[in-house]
């Protein structure tokens, strides 16, 4: 009896023992297991504005600012694609692309002087064209904390964004010109024969006037936060901080035979900026999800300097007193992960 009572307790030790050995296998499959997810959305309506401006005061008789340039109004539909894989459970890499095509937009083009106390001296508006914007950030990250009772999620992730821009002004309408700006002298070799403006300036539309070709290349960190209602419903909220984000702006002044061609002016200087965006997310089928939201993308110069490249081989450095891009809009997307 009591040897069979011994095997019985071995026999169930080697069964129970065997059971464990499963389930940690089991485990460590589960832990080095990787799956893939494919996004694809568009982020709609957006509007965008990018604003810089500069301070050659240092030249007599010229403000500060000295100029400002507006691009503003310039709405696009951007086409948007995204695959993450997951190493494991817990931690992933993501590769986000997007595209669109500027509809539109309106440049504001302000020149101030001393004169004139702080007013703009001479301001034009011209016609924004053939114009572009693309984007692409790439991250690793990982997932940080799960909620109870599977409600959701805490990732965390930092990577790189290069986001460009590109607008062509056409055309040119005088819209203010002071009698400080027909009489400024502007350059100093030729008296009274170069004004900053014109009342009766206009240009067609078909006339390219300035081009603007915008990089932003930023390191990012950030999380996101889901949090589920029910199995098919959830919210989500992503933030992001930019702490280092590098400007590199060129402008094409085709009017202006003083200056080179390529480019006309290079701007050279860094910043901070974010991203942010919210929305919900609906489980259409298992691991088949559908998303709406909106979106924010934001870089502020800090510090940074204009160069005016000369058409005799010269050039000219100024402090940039600003540069700010921002874009924002709805977004939406379908998400599948295997």
């Amino acid at each position: 009896m009591r040897l069979r009572s011994v095997a019985a307790w071995v026999s169930a030790g080697s069964l129970l023992l065997a059971l464990a050995n499963q389930a940690i296998a089991q485990t460590a499959v589960e832990e080095k297991r990787s799956r893939w997810e494919f996004g694809l959305g568009g982020w709609v309506a957006t509007q965008g504005q990018t604003t810089w401006s500069h301070n050659a005061s240092s030249i007599p008789g010229l403000g500060n600012p000295t100029s400002k340039l507006t691009y503003k109004d310039t709405g696009t539909n951007i086409l948007e694609g995204t695959v993450r894989f997951w190493f494991t459970p817990r931690l992933f890499g993501r590769l986000t692309a997007g595209y669109g095509v500027i509809g539109g937009g309106h440049l504001t083009d302000n020149d101030y002087l001393v004169a004139d106390g702080g007013a703009p001296s001479s301001s034009t508006t011209s016609d924004l064209t053939g114009n572009s914007t693309w984007y692409l950030n790439t991250d690793f990250g990982g997932r940080v904390k799960e909620f109870r009772n599977s409600r959701g999620y805490v990732d965390v992730f930092g990577g790189y964004q290069y986001w460009y821009q590109r607008f062509t002004a056409n055309g040119l309408t005088q819209t203010t010109c002071t009698t400080a700006g027909q009489t400024q002298d502007l350059d100093p070799s030729t008296p009274k024969t170069d004004p900053l403006c014109n009342p009766n300036m206009s240009l067609s539309s078909a006339i390219p006037v300035i081009t603007n070709t915008t990089r932003w290349h930023s390191i990012r960190v950030g999380g996101t936060v889901e949090y589920r209602f029910t199995r098919r419903l959830s919210v989500q909220s992503t933030m992001t901080f930019i702490p280092v984000s590098i400007l590199d702006n060129t402008d094409v002044h085709h009017l202006r035979p003083d200056l080179s061609q390529n480019p006309s002016l290079s701007m050279l200087g860094y910043g901070i900026g974010g991203d942010a965006e919210v929305g919900a997310r609906v489980m259409i089928v298992r691991n088949l999800f559908a998303s709406v939201g909106y979106r924010v993308f934001w870089n502020q110069l800090i510090n940074g300097n204009v160069t005016f490249h000369n058409s005799d081989g010269t050039s000219n450095q100024f402090s940039l007193t600003e540069f700010q891009s921002y874009r924002h809009g709805l977004t939406f997307g379908l998400n599948y992960s295997f």
